[in-house]
């Protein structure tokens, strides 16, 4: 059974979320009011994994989050409002050890919460199946391990002299603390665009753009509509939908798609790669994928590795969830494997050459 702790000041949503997980039939559920309750309980509780309210009263969820990953780390999945507010105070959350994120049902909850169920159980048994260890901010487990940045071994695919191309990275679970390490190590003037499929909902996205662009050096935005693909520039797909390349009089360019129901999360990893190849050689793409549950992205980048692009795999040394870049290392397709921290070192050889 998976002890889980539900934490949240709402009589009426410790009980409707204590029916969904009792239902699910393996999960044993215990509750805290807020913060302050959670953690006195914490010890004795011992929960494999806990849901956590932002919004309470006596202690907050950012507040008692931060303690929880002192004194005892485990996986935390944020239960955060949809608002430009609670976008901001979950992404600080995943920045302060949160694995994931479950959104508030809004309007009348106990309808809404139904509908959401089989997505609030498939995260929660997911986050508990991460290692404890794993739980930790990301910058001290990139901290804490030994050994310098390895050299780019892998052969690099021939380019022709002066080309450029374009950077394509797809992540979900644990997303936006990868994005500001990987991001953050990339100078202002990296010579390739960056685009970017991070699963989030759409009231997420533009928040997470504004975050990295706060914290990087590269010039962030959402994509908000037709948009041509600068150097220096790195560009997130707007949530619930999906994220494709195109050719304009010329020019590539990024734009929003509404979402393919052929593919399972949005923006599609795999469809962004596959927009991709349609209007540029292989040698001029190069494919990153990081940590996150599921597959999405590894079949796609699978195929760009088979015709010659560049993929990078992130290690589970540094992935808060091993499914997404394990998906494509099992199936051949990664050039190399890289903690996240040395993605950014291997992506400038790579345009560097």
């Amino acid at each position: 059974m998976i002890k889980l702790l539900v934490v949240d000041d709402s009589a009426l949503m410790r009980r409707l979320l204590t029916e969904i997980f009792t239902s699910a039939g393996d999960f044993a559920v215990v509750t805290a009011r807020d913060g302050a309750e959670a953690l006195a309980m914490l010890a004795d509780a011992a929960p494999d994994v806990i849901t956590l309210d932002i919004a309470m009263p006596r202690m907050n969820g950012l507040a008692c989050l931060d303690q929880i990953m002192v004194r005892r780390p485990c996986p935390v999945v944020m239960v955060s409002t949809m608002t430009s507010a609670g976008a901001d105070e979950t992404l600080e959350a995943m920045a302060l050890g949160a694995v994931d994120f479950i959104p508030k049902p809004r309007g009348a909850v106990s309808l809404e919460i139904d509908a959401v169920a089989p997505e609030l159980v498939r995260k929660v048994r997911a986050a508990a199946a991460t290692r404890i260890s794993k739980t930790l901010r990301l910058r001290e487990r990139v901290r804490a391990r030994s050994g310098a940045i390895e050299p780019v071994r892998n052969p690099l695919p021939p380019r022709n002299p002066g080309e450029t191309g374009v950077v394509l990275v797809g992540c979900s679970t644990g997303g936006p603390p990868a994005l500001d390490l990987l991001l953050g190590e990339l100078p202002a003037d990296f010579p390739w665009p960056i685009v970017i499929a991070q699963h989030m909902p759409a009231s997420f996205t533009s928040a997470l753009a504004r975050r990295l662009d706060r914290l990087c050096a590269l010039t962030v935005t959402e994509v908000q509509g037709t948009t041509p693909l600068l150097p220096g520039h790195a560009y997130i797909g707007r949530g619930n939908a999906d994220l494709i390349l195109s050719r304009r009089a010329g020019a590539i360019v990024a734009m929003n798609a509404p979402a393919n129901p052929a593919h399972l999360w949005h923006p599609s990893v795999d469809r962004l790669v596959e927009s991709a190849m349609g209007v540029l050689p292989a040698s001029s793409l190069t494919g990153v994928l990081m940590t996150g549950m599921g597959a999405d992205g590894a079949a796609a980048m699978r195929d760009l590795h088979a015709r010659g692009g560049y993929t990078i795999a992130e290690s589970a040394d540094t992935a808060a969830i091993w499914g997404m870049p394990g998906a494509l290392v099992a199936l051949g397709g990664a050039t190399c494997v890289r903690p996240v921290d040395e993605i950014a070192a291997t992506l400038v050889a790579c345009v560097a050459q």
